[in-house]
């Protein structure tokens, strides 16, 4: 080992021999650390054996950059020690490594040159300089001046250059920084330099090719491209304002350099502005006689919906100019909003675009993104209406009921103008930026349930309600729709499976319990697999599905319409309530506990129900009390209301004369007429107020066994939309007064 003597109170200790990395265009000086970049074999190995043993290596300068083996006699004899500091292997098999010179070193000669360079090095010593020469002094004052002023000039040397510069006061390490530093930004400069040079020869030479093609008569690819969205414009018919920023965004698509981001920005929206059928239509049937069949072909009854359409197309045949109107189908699940939809779109003649609205809550979704976003694109109204490449299909918004609303913006107040005649003539989305007319669209909305939607929105949509199915409807359309749909489904032949009318009528009432048809069709799924798997061993014999057949192919009925109703219960009685899937039945439970009067209510209910509650129980207590009831009654008991299914939760005001009958029959010891149900919202004075829904409930009540229904007066009127063959085996007492619903519900 040599001893290289003390500077500036350091010393650095140094083997004899090192093993040598020769450098293409790179001088490491002592105290700079540098990355550098090792692919050489040789140099690899070189590396490998510095960092098995004291991780030095000498770094020395090839004389010809271009030699990718350098031989001894083709290096500098001078270099630099240093220490590796970090090393980090790279996956195409190449190392970085982290190095920081130590002190200058002499080559003497090379002790070996397979399979690495080794080399035995003499370390130099550097004079120290005399302590207090002037001339030295002033030199590394005029040295750190240079660089302040270098970087008052403006150019970029980072800060903790400058501290280190400012902390150093030998010479020589001054001198290696500043040395180091010039080089470095000048590597960068040049770097820099080259780039611009490309980039700018580039254009050049496109302006170049550009203009020999206008020679040639040859517009290249981009006059192609641009002729194209000039078509495409044409045949779309743009109106007067699309064609302006047509031209606008073509200039500056010709101004653009090819290869930049916002090129491909203008060509997207090119695409976008040029791709919309801006007045091309597809021509209404106004043939009533063939809308009407196609109707009655997909749809079983619905008489209500057919008949606004039939409407529409009688109207839109003596007025073509008249707007479109907004309709709004609302009704359980499963009862076929979605497909009268399709089947409106097939008898118009016109295209069809569904867009489902469940869970949207950026308002961007309907307006579309502003261009200066990445990935902007338009709202999905317009993408709807690109994709059926005419400005007048049949839109259908799904699900507008489960819009949601966030930070993001509101969705349901995008859709005012989309909805509203009077302002989608002119509908505007942010990332088109130019008016588009939406008049021409039919646009359907469906929704489950009325309440949660914006009433400023609700208002602008013509709400067309679709009820739920009787059994016998049930059975009509299994036999018309889903079994021939299911047979088909499942590779089946109609000779292969057969339902008899009472099984699928049992299927109905022991097997599903829905407004609607989605579990019927299900079921009769299930019935289809398990012949399947019969017809595809070879068994092919016809099946014949019978009652007595169901059990075995779908396991025991599901559903006991009438197990709560075998006997008449004393503070027990029957409502009728609606729900989002449909009508239902409710049964109010009233007991008597000790207590003082209070009012316990469980079951889930709803404020609306809790206050209905109060005031039935206020009715009650005036009613009995006219009636014998002791004074004394409420000052010793409690009443519990509970609502079974308490698991469900339950609101609304319609359960106002149940709870009060229930409670009434408590107090006087009569029961309840148990195929008596009743539906009504009651007021202190016991007064009957209508409510909505009926139709629901009147089918809940006759699947149920109910024999009488118990309804407000007011709601008389409602009772004429309701088929006949529904209403067929039910008596109706419309009541004004809570004392008439009693004698109908309790028994002597």
């Amino acid at each position: 080992m040599t001893q290289l003597p003390p500077q500036s109170a350091e010393a650095v200790r140094l083997p004899d021999v090192l093993p040598v990395l020769p450098l293409k265009n790179t001088v490491i000086f002592p105290y700079i650390i540098l990355p550098l970049s090792v692919g050489r074999e040789t140099s690899l190995q070189a590396v490998d054996r510095a960092l098995t043993e004291d991780r030095l290596i000498l770094l020395v300068a090839q004389r010809d950059p271009l030699i990718d083996q350098p031989t001894p006699d083709q290096l500098h004899s001078l270099g630099t020690a240093a220490l590796i500091m970090r090393m980090l292997k790279l996956p195409d098999g190449r190392i970085r490594i982290l190095v920081q010179g130590l002190a200058r070193a002499r080559v003497e000669h090379f002790s070996q040159t397979s399979p690495f360079l080794q080399a035995k090095i003499e370390p130099i010593v550097e004079r120290a300089s005399a302590p207090g020469a002037l001339e030295l002094e002033a030199m590394v004052r005029t040295v750190k001046e240079n660089l302040e002023r270098v970087v008052n000039l403006g150019k970029q040397i980072s800060p903790e250059v400058m501290i280190l510069a400012a902390n150093l006061d030998d010479p020589g390490r001054l001198a290696d920084l500043e040395v180091e530093l010039l080089t470095m930004q000048q590597e960068i400069s040049l770097q820099a330099r080259d780039e611009m040079d490309r980039s700018q020869r580039e254009y050049y030479l496109r302006q170049q090719l550009k203009a020999i093609q206008e020679e040639l008569g040859d517009g290249g690819e981009l006059a192609e491209e641009i002729a194209g969205y000039r078509e495409a414009a044409e045949t779309n018919e743009l109106s007067a304002e699309a064609l302006e920023e047509l031209d606008r965004q073509i200039q500056r698509l010709e101004r653009s350099h090819p290869e930049s981001a916002e090129t491909s920005v203008i060509r997207s929206y090119l695409e976008t502005l040029t791709g919309l059928p801006w007045s091309r239509t597809s021509a209404d049937n106004l043939d009533l006689t063939r809308a009407r069949e196609i109707l009655d072909e997909d749809h079983y009854d619905l008489e209500k919906i057919k008949e606004r359409i039939i409407e529409y197309l009688a109207v839109r045949r003596l007025n073509p100019d008249k707007k479109g109107p907004i309709l709004c189908f609302v009704g359980p699940p499963g009862v076929g909003k979605t497909s009268l939809g399709r089947s409106i779109a097939r008898a118009l003649g016109r295209k069809f675009v569904r867009l489902s609205l469940g869970g949207v809550r950026d308002e961007a979704e309907i307006r579309g993104h502003r261009r200066t976003y990445v990935g902007a694109m338009p709202g999905r109204i317009l993408q709807g209406v690109a994709r059926a490449r005419t400005s007048n299909p049949v839109f259908m918004l799904d699900e507008i009921d489960k819009i949601g609303a966030d930070f993001r913006g509101d969705p349901s107040s995008a859709l005012l103008e989309v909805l509203d005649p009077e302002q989608n003539v002119s509908f505007s989305d942010h990332y088109l930026g130019v008016s588009y007319d939406l008049s021409r669209v039919l646009f359907i909305t469906t929704a489950n349930m009325l309440d949660p939607i914006q009433p400023a929105f609700l208002d602008r949509m013509e709400v067309i309600r679709l009820s739920g199915y009787t059994i016998e409807e049930k059975v009509e359309i299994a036999r018309r729709h889903l079994i021939p749909r299911q047979l088909a489904e499942h590779g089946l032949r109609s000779r292969d499976l057969r339902f008899t009318p009472a099984a699928v009528r049992r299927v109905v009432d022991h097997y599903t319990k829905e407004a609607g048809l989605r579990n019927l069709e299900r079921e009769i799924a299930k019935v289809c697999r398990k012949v399947a798997v019969e017809v595809a061993e070879g068994r092919s014999k016809t099946k014949s599905v019978s009652v007595d057949s169901i059990a075995d192919l779908l396991g025991p009925r599901r559903h006991y319409s009438e197990e709560l109703l075998d006997h008449d219960q004393l503070g027990v009685a029957t409502g009728l309530a609606w729900t989002a899937v449909g009508g239902d039945l409710l049964f109010i439970e009233v007991l008597p506990v000790p207590g003082t009067g209070k009012l316990h209510l469980t079951g889930q209910l709803g404020e609306v129900m809790k206050e209905s509650a109060q005031a039935a129980l206020s009715f009650a207590r005036v009613h009995c009390a006219k009636n014998g009831l002791p004074e004394d009654f409420f000052a010793k008991h409690d009443l519990h209301v509970h609502v079974p299914a308490g698991s469900v939760p339950k609101d609304g005001p319609s359960a106002g004369i149940t709870i009060a009958a229930a409670i009434v029959s408590v107090l006087k010891g009569r029961p309840v007429h148990r195929r008596v149900a009743m539906t009504g919202e009651i007021t202190l004075r016991g007064d009957i107020l209508p409510i909505g829904g009926l139709k629901e409930k009147v089918l809940a009540a006759k699947a149920a066994g109910i024999r009488s229904i118990v309804l407000p007066k007011l709601n008389r009127r409602d009772l004429v939309e309701i088929a006949d063959d529904l209403k067929a085996g039910l008596e109706f007492h419309f009541v004004e007064h809570m004392s008439e619903a009693l004698e109908v519900a309790l028994r002597s």
